[in-house]
């Protein structure tokens, strides 16, 4: 049923099936359509959290696809997220959600309406292109995000939010999904990635948790900030090479690139450093909501 792709970072390249976001995809929109039927998450001035999110996911899924079928330009990819944020717009008007933001070593900040019309779609856009741009090696595109999504639904518990039963069912299957692609049994392609992009965002504004969103994915920024500005001054992409047992780097143009630079580390062990810097961050964007 689905493709195969060589995998460049093991021995001989064995053919892996790619696409298996696809299936998150299904079974992420059918759960929350069934949340909605059930009405075990109420809707507030008619309109449902489960049902914005279930359109959300399957935007970020119709994105993956077509990167995966036609290989989007970046100036596409870059600005399509933009089109999900519309609903969560709503959501966030209906809602009544804070239009304030509070950073670390900054303080509160009041965006009032522009909050809806400037926030909401950057957070959207920058969230789901940096998730599907951190990925490469089995285990990046999908461990890390578990990360990021465990703790967001942690600090949606911690402030008694009615928000874990609208993320357990996609967060275990993805977990599941996670299993098998850190032991490099199957890819979730594009389609995976920028669907659990597109979850992220989307949870983090429908139970209001943009400051903990915004530290939890600081790695992810950084490795977005370094791949733009390599490609915007030096006009090279980051290439990681692989000698048959470990990857190395003679340059720092991602964050994948950064820690392999002149130290040579196994797939596993640069996937394991990067997912422990996500679940540093995470930790700390934990006790900003608590604190």
């Amino acid at each position: 049923m689905f493709p195969r792709v060589p995998d460049q970072h093991k021995t001989g390249k064995p053919l892996v099936p790619n696409g298996f976001g696809v299936v998150y995809v299904l079974f992420t929109t059918v759960y929350l359509f069934s949340l909605y039927f059930s009405g075990m998450v109420k809707t507030v001035n008619a309109v449902s959290a489960p049902l914005t999110l279930a359109v959300c996911i399957l935007f970020g899924g119709f994105m993956g696809l077509l990167d995966d079928w036609m290989d989007l330009k970046w100036r596409y990819k870059a600005f399509m997220p933009l089109i999900a944020a519309l609903p969560l717009v709503y959501l966030a008007q209906q809602y009544g959600l804070r239009t304030a933001i509070m950073l670390p070593l900054i303080g509160t900040i009041e965006f009032s309406s522009s909050y809806y019309f400037v926030i909401i779609p950057l957070i959207v856009m920058v969230v789901t292109n940096a998730v599907n741009q951190l990925g490469g090696l089995n285990g990046l595109e999908t461990i890390c995000p578990a990360v990021v999504l465990i703790g967001l639904v942690g600090m949606s518990e911690l402030h008694s939010q009615p928000y874990l039963t609208l993320m357990l069912g996609p967060l275990i299957f993805w977990l599941i999904l996670a299993f098998f692609n850190g032991r490099g049994k199957i890819v979730v392609g594009n389609v995976g990635s920028f669907a659990i992009g597109m979850t992220l965002a989307s949870f983090a504004i429908i139970t209001d948790l943009k400051s903990g969103l915004i530290v939890s994915i600081l790695p992810y920024i950084f490795n977005s900030s370094l791949i733009l500005l390599t490609i915007l001054f030096v006009g090279k992409k980051a290439v990681v090479s692989f000698d048959g047992k470990n990857l190395v780097s003679d340059h720092k143009r991602s964050l994948i690139t950064l820690i392999t630079y002149k130290r040579p580390l196994t797939e596993r062990q640069v996937v394991a450093a990067i997912s422990l810097s996500i679940a540093f961050f995470t930790f700390l964007a934990v006790l900003v909501e608590v604190l």
